[in-house]
């Protein structure tokens, strides 16, 4: 079962879009601001791949469990994937591919499930 929405979609898209702006804008974003876009977009992403064989996550804003495959009980799932804020929300909105942030180990991502590449972005040019 998805997670249940703690982020409305109108206040995680205009925080997203705001991210963003900055980002491009190349000033500082506010940590209100990246904190809702992180969570919305990680909300968004376990509602389009429920599940609960991965965990994404992006200290100290959140985590998510998504992706259906084996089901854990206890403590961290067999798959994880962690990383910053910044490089989840350009990974989200396609500002910066799954292989890069790979690559370049802006990402730490163990286990069988925990390649998102065909999973992101989430919002393209938002």
């Amino acid at each position: 079962m998805p997670p249940r929405r703690r982020i409305p979609a109108a206040a995680g898209a205009a925080a997203l879009d705001a991210w963003l702006a900055g980002v491009l804008a190349e000033e500082p974003v506010d940590r209100t601001v990246t904190a809702t876009a992180v969570r919305f977009t990680l909300e968004e992403l376990a509602t389009r791949d429920p599940g609960r064989s991965v965990e994404v996550r992006v200290p100290p804003y959140g985590a998510v469990q998504c992706i259906t495959g084996p089901v854990h009980t206890r403590g961290t799932p067999p798959s994880t994937v962690e990383t910053d804020a910044d490089t989840w929300l350009r990974l989200a909105t396609g500002a910066m591919a799954w292989a890069d942030a790979l690559a370049s180990g802006r990402v730490r991502a163990s286990g069988q499930r925990s390649d998102l590449e065909h999973r992101l972005p989430l919002f393209q040019g938002s």
